[in-house]
């Protein structure tokens, strides 16, 4: 039976643009996915499912998972018409949008496949096995999430839009630091949000323009602001990536009141994270009390929440 894994992710800045060849930075975190996979004597493939998921997500999902596997299966060159295999996903990774959920998925499997069939993989490798699972479920993925997902860390990452390979750079930060990811409970479709931006983008080539080139400012400055750890700058700098979100109509009233109150109680920075439309909201928190205090009043506004480290 093989095993594999994969970290869950928040973007700290960078959903959508990076898309579109701008850079982004994400971070992994602590939670994973795990897969195993075990060879059956049916033809064909089965899946169970033990994630943990907000209510939803899973079968929202479905359709897109099963592309997935079969381009995973296809990018392995593993053959399932006369010996089938069986996967089985768990792990403590809370299934929702924005928290890189498929990608650690596609990850794990990956990883899983490479090591019950003995196919020697890298992390590059899995790394672009996981990229093709994740265009099942995104069509036009930018890559950050399974590169996020494979490698850990905090990752600079940076699509080449001539199709070679993407900037992939680490971060390190002098010492780690605390966050709270927040849930909406919303599972949106990826593949339509990532739509509608790209059809904003044709329709109004200027207007992108300078949102673009603001982002773009943003991004560079950030990730000068993690060198130098001034996390009161990136907190600023998440607050303006999260407006020019808004401009992009990538938010919704549950996430702007999710970062309402983290702003409220203290957060240094708040901002949708991942797809927008729903899924979740990452918050700056440094310092457990801060942490703590951000969570408590989030989770007494009835939403779930987490608590994190990065940069680890």
């Amino acid at each position: 039976m093989g095993r594999g894994s994969g970290f869950g992710k928040v973007i700290l800045f960078g959903e959508h643009f990076v898309v579109y060849g701008f850079p982004a930075i994400a971070a992994a975190v602590g939670s994973t996915t795990i897969a195993t996979v075990r060879r059956i004597s049916e033809p064909g493939w089965k899946i169970t499912d033990n994630r943990p998921a907000v209510p939803g997500y899973k079968k929202k999902k479905l359709n897109e998972q099963k592309v997935s596997i079969d381009n995973i299966l296809r990018f392995a060159d593993i053959d399932v018409s006369q010996e089938g295999l069986h996967i089985t996903l768990g792990g403590k990774l809370v299934c929702a949008s924005g928290i890189g959920a498929s990608a650690a998925s596609c990850t794990a499997i990956a990883r899983a496949l490479s090591d019950e069939f003995r196919l020697g993989w890298d992390d590059n490798k899995v790394n672009a096995c996981a990229y093709e699972g994740e265009l099942g479920y995104h069509g036009t993925p930018s890559g950050i999430d399974n590169t996020a997902a494979t490698f850990g860390g905090i990752v600079w990452y940076k699509r080449d839009l001539n199709g070679g390979d993407p900037t992939i750079e680490t971060i390190k930060l002098k010492e780690p630091t605390d966050i709270v990811i927040a849930s909406t409970g919303i599972t949106a479709s990826t593949k339509e949000v990532v739509g509608d931006v790209r059809k904003l983008k044709e329709e109004k080539t200027k207007w992108w323009d300078q949102i673009a080139e603001d982002y773009a400012e943003i991004a560079e400055t950030a990730r000068k602001g993690f060198d130098d750890m001034d996390l009161q700058l990136i907190g600023l700098l998440m607050n303006q990536n999260h407006n020019l979100l808004i401009e992009i109509g990538v938010s919704c009233v549950e996430l702007e009141e999710l970062v309402g109150v983290s702003r409220q109680a203290g957060a240094w920075g708040a901002k949708l994270t991942g797809t927008g439309r729903g899924g979740n909201m990452v918050a700056l928190t440094p310092g457990r009390d801060l942490q703590n205090n951000v969570f408590g009043i989030i989770k007494q506004r009835g939403f779930s929440a987490w608590r994190y480290r990065i940069g680890v």
